[in-house]
């Protein structure tokens, strides 16, 4: 039997992509919390919990698209055709906000109050147009003769406008419970408090979502809900609601790590439902992983570069985290 390139690219694509969900997510979410800490001291902490790190996280966005278009150019080429305008103005908030982490902290007092509406908006622009990349992903893509045959703005529907509000939820609980690991005192306190409701809010655009996506989908209702399918799939919602509740009880006893930890599984569920009603098509609805792929030449020769580099990526990763681990504080950074 001989190795399934198209496989072995599709997981190191997924793994990319949920790589840069979870790492830049929270900095995004960070931003997003932004209009609700008003103090300029807090402000400056918040930013100094990733402004170490921010800038490597989005390796994997690079990571994630530059093995799309080699190993999956088909998609790399339909999807980008058919997402052109959401993903420039996603590029573009992602722009404003890396600017804003540089200009900020170099501004005088009168000229900040600017660079904090950047990075507010560019976090938001960019959370919610990748947000409506994703809907318009589960809502799949006409191809005719390997070519996108829709218009330019059917990405524009209802669904995929929610799902960008959906994905501003879910980064702004990342980043939340990411600075009740990285804070304390005060702003930890409010982060505390914040996190209940968005838990709550989130739980409930995850099951509008569930809801909404079998009914506009008859195949994918079918992949859930026929047997057996239903009892291999049950576990995850089920997980869903448990890692939720544990979520609200590590919050109400005000816990440092666990509710980051709890948040993260549930960006791992939801990633896994997405995977589950997609899998094995990278064009939805219909064209497959293998259908899609590169010959078998160029996805071997990208390989060896690529599990080569991938341990390099990883290992500074971890380093950069370790070396800025700990609480971050007004008076002395990381200690």
């Amino acid at each position: 039997m001989g190795i399934d390139l198209p496989l072995i690219w599709a997981v190191i694509i997924i793994f990319g992509i949920m790589m840069y969900v979870i790492m830049d997510g929270f900095d995004l979410g960070i931003g997003i919390l932004f209009p609700f800490i008003p103090g300029k001291t807090d402000r400056d902490v918040m930013m100094n919990t990733v402004a170490p790190v921010w800038d490597g996280n989005e390796t994997w966005l690079v990571l994630g698209g530059a093995a799309l278009f080699g190993a999956f150019p088909l998609a790399y080429s339909v999807v980008l055709s058919a997402l052109y305008l959401p993903l420039v103005l996603m590029l573009i908030g992602l722009i404003f906000r890396g600017v804003a982490f540089e200009f900020r902290f170099k501004a005088k007092d009168d000229k900040r109050h600017l660079w904090d509406k950047a990075f507010i908006g560019g976090s938001l622009t960019a959370t919610f147009f990748q947000g409506v990349a994703l809907g318009a992903f589960i809502e799949g893509f006409p191809v005719v003769d390997r070519q996108f045959a829709g218009g330019s703005l059917d990405w524009f529907t209802p669904f995929t406008l929610f799902c960008g509000v959906a994905l501003i939820v879910a980064y702004a609980l990342l980043g939340c419970t990411w600075l009740i690991m990285k804070t304390e005192g005060k702003l930890q306190e409010q982060m505390h408090n914040l996190a209940r409701p968005l838990a709550f809010v989130l739980l409930a655009v995850i099951g509008i979502v569930s809801i909404w996506t079998p009914l506009a989908h008859p195949e994918i209702a079918s992949r859930w809900f026929t047997l057996p399918n239903l009892f291999w799939f049950l576990p995850v919602p089920i997980l869903v609601l448990v890692t939720l509740y544990a979520l609200v009880r590590a919050v109400a006893r005000n816990a440092h790590y666990t509710p980051f930890l709890l948040t993260l599984v549930l960006i791992f569920l939801g990633y896994s439902g997405l995977g589950i009603s997609l899998w094995p098509n990278i064009i939805p609805p219909s064209v497959s992983i293998w259908d899609a792929a590169a010959p078998p030449q160029s996805q071997g020769f990208m390989l060896v570069g690529t599990l080569f580099i991938i341990p390099f990526i990883l290992g500074y990763t971890f380093w950069s985290y370790y070396v800025f681990r700990g609480k971050v504080t007004h008076e002395d950074g990381y200690h």
